[in-house]
C-alpha cells in the first residue's frame, strides 16, 4: 500500500465520500458493470457507473434498504464492510481484506457519521509517464498517478486508481501500477480515478536490428509518419507490391471494380516512372469513382429502404451521388443533410432523417456515422471510457425532439426528451460544448458546429474511415469508436490527415489520392520475417475480404453475365448502385448476410468474411457462381469457343479473373489441361478455379 495513500486514509480530517469512498468502491470493483454498477445494480443494490452520481450512490449505500448497509453504532458491522470482506455471504465474493487500509477508511467515514459533505472536485488526472518506450521485453515501467482537486490540492492516486490493459496478454499491471510489458508492439493502458480516464501507449520494439528507413522510398509526407514507427518498433517493412498487384488493388478500392485485361495489359506494358499516380488521377476522375463511392457513403449512412418506401430511398442515393460527383466538400453537404426537410420523395436529403425512428436513435445515428463516436453508451449513465455524459447525449437527442419523421420531414410546435436523471425535459446540446436555447431550431447550430474545423471531429472521423477503406485497418480501430482511451496507431499522422483534409476543403479525392500515392499504401502482402505478426503498423497490405456487392459486381465483369435486379437489364445495373441491400437478397444467397446496413464496424467485422462456412459452401455449390459460368452467353464460353490457342486462353482467363498474367507454373498447367479433353468442360474448371480462390475473393 503507498505510504502517501495511508497518511490519507488515516488522516484527522473527514472522510470524504466522493473522492475518497467512491475510488475505493471503484477499486473493489463494486460499481463496475458487471456488479452493482450494472443499470439494474446486482442484489437489490444499485451503484452508478464507476461513481459517476456521487449523490445517487450516497442516497443508495445510506438511506436506502431502511438504511441496513450502514450501522453508525458499530460500524465494522455494516452490510458495506461484512459484504466485501466476505465476513457474511457475498455473491461478488472478496474484494478485499478485513484489516485493510480500505475497510479501515471506510470504518472511518462510517464511524463520522456517513456523510457527504462535498469539500473538492477531481479536475484533473495526471498519469506519468504518457508515452514510454523500453528496450526490449520482457519489462517493467512504473506508472504515477496524480488526482489534482480543485481546492488546489494533489495526491498520489496509483492505490485507488484502476488500470485496464488493452491487450491483457501483452501488458499486466499491479496495484500498485507496476506495469509488465510482455509482447513488443505498442500497448496502451488505461487508467480510471472517479470519473476522469486517461490512456497511456507503452512501445516495445521487435526483436532484430535496428532499422535506417531514410534511403527507402517515399510517396509523400505520409511515409515520414509511417516510417517513424517502423524504426522505433524495428519493423521491416515490405518491399512495393508488383505492377499487376497494385493496378488491381487501386482499381478496388477507388473503383470498386477489376481492371480490364486491356487495361493491365497496358499498364504492363508502361514503363513510365509516374504510372501509378497517372492511374491513380484517372481513377478518381471516373465515373466508376462516383458510383463506388456513392456506394460507400450509402453504406457509412445506413441507406435502406423504408418499409414500403423505395422512393425515398432511391431518392437519397441519387441526390449523395449527385455530390459526389460534383467534388462537393464533404462538410457543405454533411451540413444540408442535417438541416434539411420536406417531402422526402422530392427533397433527397430530408430522408436522413428517415434513418433513425425518434430523437434518442437520431442522436445515436449522427453520432455514430459522422463522428465515430458510440454516444448512445451515455445514455443511461456517463460515458465510461469517453467525455461524453447524460447531459451530452439526452441533449443531443433533444435538438431532434420535435422533428416529424413521417414522408413529410418537418418541424413539429413541441417535442421533448426527457432527462431519465432529472425525469424534465432534456437541455438541447452541442457534445462536450455548449447548451443551446430550447426555445428555437438548433439544428443549424448543430451543423455549423459539426463542419467547424475548430475541433475536427468530422474530419477526423472521415479521414479514418478513408484510410481503413484503402489500408483496411483504421489508424483508430473500430472506426466508430473515437476516443482518447481509443488512442491512434499513428497519433501524428491521423492529427496531421485532419489537418490536410480541413486545410484542402473536405475534399475525398485529394484525401484518397493522398493515401493512395503513399508508399504506405503500395507494399507488398508478404510481411518480410521479421514483421510478420505485425498487424498494426502497415509493414505489408493487408489482404482484405471483397464486401458482397463489389464481389458480385467482380464475378459479374468476369463471366459478362450482369446481376438483375429493378426494372433494368442486367447490363445496365452494377450491384453497388442497388439503392437498397434487400434488392439483391435474392442473387446473394447466404453473402447477403454479409451487407451491413448499420454501419457498425464491428459488425462488419463479424459477417463480412467469406471465411464463414455457410458462405464458403454456398460460394463452392451455389447459383452466384454457377449460373454465370452454365450461362452459353458468358465471356468465358465465349473464349473457350474460339480457336486460340490454350495459353492464350490461359492468359485471357487470369486477366478476366485475377488481373494478372499466369505464372510459368500455371500457364503449364493449365494449358495441359486445356489441351486434352473438352475444352469447353476444362475452360469451365479453370474458371471456377480462379473465381473461387483466396486471390479471387480479396483485395491484396
Amino acid at each position: 500500500m503507498n505510504a502517501l495513500l495511508v497518511v490519507a486514509l488515516l488522516s484527522a480530517a473527514p472522510v470524504d465520500f466522493d473522492t475518497e469512498v467512491l475510488p475505493v468502491l471503484t477499486r473493489a470493483g463494486c460499481n463496475s458493470g458487471a456488479c452493482h454498477g450494472a443499470a439494474a445494480g446486482r442484489g437489490g443494490f444499485r451503484l452508478s457507473l464507476f461513481g459517476g452520481d456521487p449523490q445517487a450512490d450516497h442516497r443508495a449505500i445510506v438511506h436506502e434498504l431502511e438504511g441496513r448497509r450502514v450501522n453508525l453504532a458499530r460500524p465494522d458491522r455494516s452490510l458495506l464492510l461484512l459484504k466485501p470482506t466476505w465476513e457474511i455471504d457475498h455473491e461478488g465474493g472478496q474484494r478485499f481484506e478485513a484489516d485493510s487500509p480500505f475497510a479501515q477508511l471506510l470504518t472511518e467515514w462510517i464511524g463520522g457519521g456517513a456523510l457527504r459533505t462535498p469539500a473538492r472536485q477531481l479536475t484533473e488526472l495526471i498519469v506519468e509517464p504518457k508515452q514510454a518506450t523500453v528496450a526490449a521485453v520482457p519489462a517493467e515501467v512504473k506508472l504515477a498517478v496524480t488526482a489534482r482537486f480543485d481546492d488546489g490540492t494533489s495526491r498520489r492516486v496509483e492505490d485507488l486508481a484502476v488500470f485496464t490493459p488493452a491487450d491483457p496478454a501483452s501488458t499486466k499491471v499491479d496495484p500498485g501500477g507496476n506495469v509488465q510489458v510482455l509482447r513488443p508492439g505498442r500497448q496502451t493502458i488505461v487508467v480510471r480515478f472517479l470519473t476522469h480516464v486517461a490512456a497511456i501507449q507503452i512501445t516495445a520494439p521487435y526483436p532484430g536490428e535496428s532499422l535506417d528507413l531514410s534511403a527507402r522510398p517515399r510517396g509523400n509526407w505520409i511515409d515520414d509518419e509511417i516510417y517513424a514507427a517502423h524504426e522505433g518498433l524495428r519493423l521491416p517493412p515490405s518491399p512495393r507490391a508488383g505492377d499487376a498487384t497494385l493496378l488491381r488493388r487501386v482499381t478496388l478500392d477507388l473503383t470498386g471494380r477489376l481492371p480490364t485485361p486491356s487495361e493491365v495489359r497496358a499498364y504492363l506494358a508502361d514503363r513510365g516512372e509516374d504510372k501509378f499516380v497517372a492511374a491513380v488521377d484517372r481513377l478518381l476522375a471516373s465515373s466508376a469513382f462516383n458510383e463506388y463511392w456513392t456506394y460507400q457513403y450509402a453504406r457509412w449512412q445506413r441507406i435502406r429502404t423504408n418499409p414500403n418506401d423505395a422512393a425515398g430511398t432511391r431518392l437519397f442515393r441519387d441526390w449523395l451521388h449527385g455530390q459526389i460527383a460534383a467534388a462537393r466538400p464533404l462538410d457543405e453537404w454533411t451540413a444540408e443533410l442535417l438541416t434539411a426537410e420536406g417531402d422526402s420523395h422530392t427533397v433527397g436529403p430530408a430522408n436522413f432523417h428517415r434513418n433513425a425512428a425518434d430523437a434518442r436513435g437520431a442522436a445515436e445515428y449522427l453520432s455514430e456515422s459522422l463522428l465515430g463516436i458510440r454516444l448512445r453508451c451515455a445514455n443511461c449513465h456517463n460515458h465510461p471510457l469517453d467525455q461524453w455524459t447524460q447531459d451530452d447525449y439526452h441533449g443531443l437527442a433533444a435538438i431532434f425532439a420535435r422533428l416529424e419523421r413521417g414522408t413529410v420531414v418537418r418541424l413539429k410546435p413541441t417535442g421533448e426528451v426527457v432527462h431519465p436523471a432529472t425525469g424534465e425535459a432534456a437541455i438541447p446540446r452541442l457534445p462536450g460544448a455548449r447548451f443551446l436555447p430550447a426555445d428555437q431550431d438548433n439544428r443549424p447550430a448543430l451543423a455549423a458546429w459539426l463542419v467547424s474545423g475548430e475541433h475536427g471531429r468530422l474530419a477526423r472521423a472521415q479521414v479514418n474511415r478513408l484510410w481503413h477503406s484503402l489500408l483496411g485497418r483504421g489508424l483508430i480501430e473500430p472506426i466508430d469508436d473515437l476516443r482518447e482511451t481509443n488512442p491512434a496507431s499513428h497519433p501524428a499522422l491521423l492529427d496531421r490527415l485532419t489537418a490536410d483534409f480541413i486545410q484542402h476543403g473536405y475534399d475525398l479525392r485529394h484525401t484518397l489520392g493522398l493515401i493512395a500515392n503513399s508508399a504506405a499504401y503500395q507494399r507488398s502482402g508478404q510481411p518480410l520475417p521479421a514483421a510478420g505478426s505485425d498487424e498494426r503498423f502497415y509493414s505489408h497490405a493487408r489482404p482484405r475480404a471483397l464486401a458482397a456487392e463489389v464481389l458480385l459486381d467482380a464475378v459479374c465483369d468476369a463471366t459478362g453475365v450482369g446481376v438483375a435486379w429493378d426494372d433494368a437489364p442486367p447490363a445496365d445495373r452494377r450491384a453497388i448502385q442497388a439503392f437498397s441491400p434487400e434488392l439483391l437478397a435474392k442473387e446473394l444467397g447466404p453473402l447477403a448476410s454479409c451487407i451491413d446496413p448499420r454501419g457498425c464496424q464491428q459488425q462488419e467485422e463479424q459477417g463480412a468474411s467469406l471465411d464463414q462456412l455457410a458462405v464458403q459452401l454456398h460460394w463452392i455449390n451455389g447459383k452466384l457462381v454457377n449460373r454465370r459460368l452454365e450461362n452459353v452467353e458468358n465471356l468465358l464460353a465465349g473464349l473457350a469457343a474460339e480457336t486460340s490457342s490454350p495459353e492464350k486462353l490461359v492468359e485471357e482467363y487470369y486477366l478476366r479473373t485475377l488481373s494478372r498474367l499466369p505464372t510459368a507454373d500455371e500457364l503449364a498447367f493449365w494449358s495441359a489441361e486445356l489441351s486434352a479433353g473438352s475444352r469447353a468442360e476444362k475452360c469451365r474448371d479453370l474458371a471456377w478455379s480462379l473465381l473461387s480462390c483466396r486471390e479471387f475473393v480479396t483485395n491484396h
